[in-house]
């Protein structure tokens, strides 16, 4: 296994083409559990499986891989994680089979206060103190939230479903297409994503206003925000929906996902990160309050829709053409 270690890249022998991702983020106890289901193509003969984790605890009992053709269970002879490198090597006893089949993995993880991968970010609501569960993946943190290849050209079609408090929302990429509720327990599925690098996806769990609007072809546009902070967000939902429209015509390229959610997040690195469907925003970057703003706020969320909304558009664009990009 130590072949695999100090390498710049991940090894070639397998090319991740979807993902079926289920987390449980703990808000209480800062904790999340998750399983992952990723199909792949086995394309050079090995007995090794290379993929990235970091800072998660696998569960040797529920890793397997599945071949599509014999429908073969394969269980790894030994798991290894090199937390320096990152990666997770999986030896199997014998050669894997050419062609399709379907790695699954147990695993768990902490929510970290470092803003990056899978993190918690905090907030207070009728004077108590909460937590969120925000994901920040660029530019290669999604490992911390799930083992995956995760490297940009290593893009893949993702199935996000989410086990959170029914009280709260829960957010991806994608619109939700069920939402099951037992007791204070609710599961929350997503459609599957475009084609897109690991480091795209998203997921946001808390307690959130929202204010909404539409464009002229009928993609739902969201703000959210704390509690009590939805008209914070009327501005940039009104720059948003122009915006887009704006791109629609610039690249003669229609936006190709049913709808864009933007979120400010209290503890956030970066001003914005461009997740397809799920921009994330520093509140500042966002909100715009009319009494204790200044007119720099305005200006900064204007110029952060411009250049973001242009990069998912473009990525968009780009992926309707079917060209492919390291980013």
């Amino acid at each position: 296994m130590d072949r695999f270690k100090g390498q710049p890249r991940l090894p070639k022998f397998a090319v991740p083409k979807s993902y079926d991702i289920r987390l449980k983020p703990d808000l209480v106890h800062c904790r999340f559990a998750g399983s992952v289901a990723v199909n792949l193509d086995i394309v050079a003969a090995t007995s090794f499986i290379v993929l990235n984790a970091a800072e998660l605890s696998i569960n040797g009992d529920f890793v397997s891989f599945t071949n599509r053709d014999s429908s073969k269970v394969l269980k790894p002879s030994s798991i290894e994680l090199f937390q320096e490198d990152e990666i997770l090597v999986l030896e199997f006893p014998d050669t894997l089979p050419l062609g399709l089949g379907v790695l699954s993995i147990q695993f768990e993880g902490t929510l970290n206060d470092r803003m990056k991968g899978f993190y918690r970010s905090t907030y207070e609501h009728n004077g108590e103190k909460k937590n969120m569960a925000v994901t920040q993946f660029e530019p290669a943190d999604a490992r911390r939230c799930f083992p995956c290849w995760d490297e940009p050209a290593c893009k893949a079609i993702f199935k996000i479903t989410l086990d959170v408090p029914s009280e709260l929302i829960a957010l991806s990429n994608m619109p939700i297409v069920e939402e099951k509720i037992d007791g204070t327990l609710k599961t929350v599925s997503y459609q599957e994503s475009p084609i897109m690098s690991t480091y795209l996806v998203a997921v946001v769990v808390g307690l959130f206003d929202y204010v909404e609007d539409h464009t002229s072809d009928g993609i739902k546009v969201r703000v959210y925000c704390q509690v009590d902070k939805a008209n914070q967000g009327k501005f940039a939902l009104d720059v948003a929906v122009r915006t887009l429209e704006l791109y629609k015509d610039y690249f003669a390229c229609p936006y190709s996902l049913p709808k864009l959610d933007m979120i400010a997040i209290p503890d956030f690195a970066a001003g914005a990160m461009e997740n397809y469907g799920l921009v994330t925003y520093r509140e500042t970057a966002l909100l715009y309050d009319d009494q204790h703003s200044a007119a720099a706020n305005k200006q900064g969320i204007i110029c952060l829709s411009i250049s973001f909304y242009s990069l998912i558009s473009l990525t968009l664009f780009v992926q309707v053409e079917n060209m492919s990009s390291d980013y």
